[in-house]
């Protein structure tokens, strides 16, 4: 391990350290905030997180000595916030979501162990194209899929419910990004019609624009409007930064934009949505009952907040899931909302620094496309709880209450930890390459 991989593990391990500090000091003050009493559970509530976390730390020190300190430590902080919130408003679902970080911190140590080079995942683009277009496929089956909330996004399989869907995004960005760099070169050239080509030849587009295409259906089917806006916003992002082509993002957008009018036009799910992000008074016994809620969450919260505890953003339906950064924007106020943007923003600058940095055209692209999942889906369910945009179903990666989503993401940041210790060890194997004096054999 060379010297920068060390103050970086250390400096990882400290800022876990912070970590468990703040999820502890949150945790205490819910209870304080509800019952004046510090939680008789404090103390194993602590040793249980930090456990978890030193695990993760010690996997990345043993498995990824070289990678980026940042990631895992950002992660631990919103997780530990969203935890505090979930347990401070709907204490039945703290244990699941106890759970599901465990499983989730397990299979971000697992993915590390399986994959060594990110490089070998390249080869399977067709695999992953299969399994990404099975799962979303799923929820659609009877018996195993089921309708919630009116999108048909869960599956259920014995005792346990998912979000395939959740598993199906990293696997098309794996398909995307080993697919646009051997095809990056015929993307870029316009060749089609031949009388004014503006496009490539239709025989290289097409299998991107067919898995594309087929999962935006999938999803359409399934009312996930929210992961049908996330995959196309994450297929523009990887083919343009492949190709550097601007018309590609502008023509998909107009493509998008009709789209979406058509949905609109057919389904009175979208209708209701679109109404309801445009005037939600008219609808103050459905969906804008939430959003109306949500302002008032902010209002009263203020700049400083109300204190964790001694708010009432528990006034917000399913405020767990879709509008916890209300009740996080109520409690803390704009400095805690304003924390929480910072801390995803500095995620995406390091999955962007590491996109940068890599010399592998594969590795760059997956990570811009992981690093895309990321900020895309934070600033989607963020916008819809502000009404900047209309409410879809995302969740906020690494707070919301979700087990499969929790999971996926844990799986994500384990992805852009492999390609970030790629990068730094090809670079140090280059520093250590002796240089030969002028003259010498």
């Amino acid at each position: 391990m060379t010297a920068i991989a060390q103050a970086r593990r250390r400096a990882e391990l400290g800022l876990i350290v912070l970590a468990v500090a703040i999820t502890g000091g949150g945790y205490t003050l819910a209870s304080l905030g509800r019952t004046s009493s510090v939680p008789a559970n404090i103390g194993p509530f602590l040793a249980v997180i930090f456990v978890l976390l030193v695990l993760a730390h010690l996997a990345v020190r043993r498995l990824a000595p070289e990678a980026d300190g940042l990631l895992l430590p950002l992660a631990a902080v919103l997780n530990g916030i969203g935890y505090v919130f979930i347990a401070r408003l709907k204490p039945g679902l703290a244990d699941n979501q106890a759970i599901w970080t465990g499983v989730g911190i397990f299979a971000f140590i697992a993915t590390l162990f399986v994959v060594r080079r990110i490089r070998d995942l390249e080869r399977y683009r067709y695999t992953f194209l299969l399994i990404g277009l099975v799962l979303l496929v799923i929820p659609l089956v009877p018996g195993i899929g089921i309708s919630i909330h009116g999108a048909r996004i869960w599956a259920h399989l014995g005792p346990i419910s998912f979000q395939p869907g959740e598993f199906a995004k990293i696997a098309l960005a794996l398909f995307f990004a080993s697919y646009l760099v051997e095809k990056r070169e015929l993307l870029s050239m316009a060749t089609w019609p031949r009388f004014r080509p503006v496009l490539p030849d239709l025989k290289h587009l097409a299998p991107v624009l067919l898995a594309w295409g087929v999962a935006i259906m999938v999803m359409t089917a399934e009312t996930d409007l929210g992961s049908s806006l996330l995959l196309f916003a994450l297929f523009m992002a990887m083919i343009w930064v492949a190709t550097g082509k601007p018309a590609y993002p502008a023509g998909g957008t107009v493509l998008f934009g009709a789209a979406a009018y058509g949905a609109w036009t057919r389904s009175s799910h979208v209708q209701t949505r679109v109404s309801t992000w445009l005037d939600p008074w008219t609808h103050q016994t459905g969906g804008g009952y939430q959003v109306i809620q949500a302002w008032y969450a902010f209002a009263w919260g203020g700049v400083a907040g109300t204190g964790i505890g001694l708010g009432r953003p528990d006034r917000i339906p399913v405020v767990e899931s879709d509008f916890l950064f209300a009740a996080i924007g109520e409690e803390l106020g704009l400095l805690g909302a304003v924390a929480i943007l910072v801390t995803y923003l500095l995620i995406i600058g390091a999955g962007l620094r590491i996109a940068v940095q890599a010399e592998n055209a594969f590795e760059k692209l997956l990570a811009t496309g992981l690093t895309a999942l990321i900020g895309i889906q934070s600033f989607v369910i963020i916008a819809g709880v502000t009404r900047l945009l209309p409410l879809t179903g995302v969740v906020l990666p690494f707070v919301s209450y979700g087990g499969s989503a929790l999971v996926a993401n844990y799986v994500l940041l384990a992805l852009l930890i492999r390609v970030s210790d790629g990068n730094s060890t090809r670079g140090g194997a280059k520093q250590a390459v002796p240089v030969r004096k002028a003259g010498a054999r």
